[in-house]
């Protein structure tokens, strides 16, 4: 069955390797580009990011989404303000960045904690993170980029976006064109379990990203799609449903040996989840 999105992958897998390189392990295998990510354009002036951006351009491939930093220091609900505006500082120059190499979509993570928001209060984080967003959002519509909020593992417990209500209540804060979603699969069966399609049901319209990774339910051990419990069958047929026809990114490495993956290990990767998404 015809589908109106195209499949990257993730910019991490592929740390040390040349941008002419990552090109064409994307070609052969299938992929319409990748996810990019900080480590790729660290040492990177302005005028080398946008060679980097022209060399997947060039050759018809999309570095639609980015990957912004989640390190512990680059929490945007953190309870410090100081540490949270050094957070958002560091956002947005990873932003204008990934602008740069001609991303049009950011993944966020929410928190970079795992603690439980039962004990330590959502509205707590709720109004953190509306003061970091309250500075990147406008930053970001004058980029012409989203920012994706991403669904978290549940970690100590009910982490922050780890579950579905969370994400009702940034929707009823902020209606922002320039705020979206990102589905992280494996995230959302670690968390919820039987109910991982709630969050893809509250993300809604303003789903802008996928991260597509499968597990066993109890760790976020980034298989390769088919190799564990997700729904996929459902995560696909919503997609479609929703008209969905931005880039899926398969956040994983192949089912195969590595870490040097083979070309053909690669397109086995892309074909397998073309094909979890023709059974939807």
């Amino acid at each position: 069955m015809t589908v109106a999105w195209s499949y990257t992958t993730t910019g991490f897998t592929f740390v040390g390797k040349s941008a002419e390189e990552i090109r064409d392990i994307c070609l052969a295998a299938g992929l319409s580009g990748i996810e990019a990510a900080p480590p790729l354009l660290d040492r990177l002036t302005d005028a080398e990011v946008e060679a980097y951006r022209r060399t997947f351009e060039d050759a018809g491939l999309k570095l639609t989404t980015f990957h912004l930093p989640f390190t512990a220091a680059d929490g945007i609900a953190s309870f410090y303000n100081t540490q949270r505006e050094a957070a958002v500082a560091t956002i947005d120059y990873w932003m204008r960045k990934a602008a740069l190499v001609g991303s049009t979509i950011g993944i966020q993570h929410p928190t970079t904690t795992g603690y439980d928001v039962a004990k330590e209060g959502l509205e707590r984080y709720l109004g953190h993170i509306s003061k970091s967003l309250e500075v990147l959002l406008p930053t970001a519509e004058s980029l012409g980029f989203t920012i994706a909020i991403e669904n978290m593992l549940p970690r100590d417990g009910g982490r922050f976006c780890s579950d579905p209500y969370h994400f009702r209540q940034i929707l009823e804060r902020f209606d922002h064109p320039s705020l979206g979603f990102c589905l992280d699969t494996g995230h959302a069966l670690c968390a919820l379990g039987d109910r991982a399609p709630e969050v893809q049901d509250v993300m809604g319209d303003r789903m802008v990203a996928y991260h597509l990774a499968d597990n066993a339910g109890d760790r976020d051990s980034h298989l390769a799609p088919g190799h564990g419990r997700v729904d996929w069958a459902t995560v696909f047929r919503k997609a479609a449903e929703r008209g969905y026809d931005g880039t899926m990114c398969i956040e994983t490495p192949p089912f195969a040996a590595g870490p040097n993956y083979s070309v053909e290990a690669w397109k086995a990767m892309v074909d397998d989840t073309a094909k979890l998404a023709a059974t939807r």
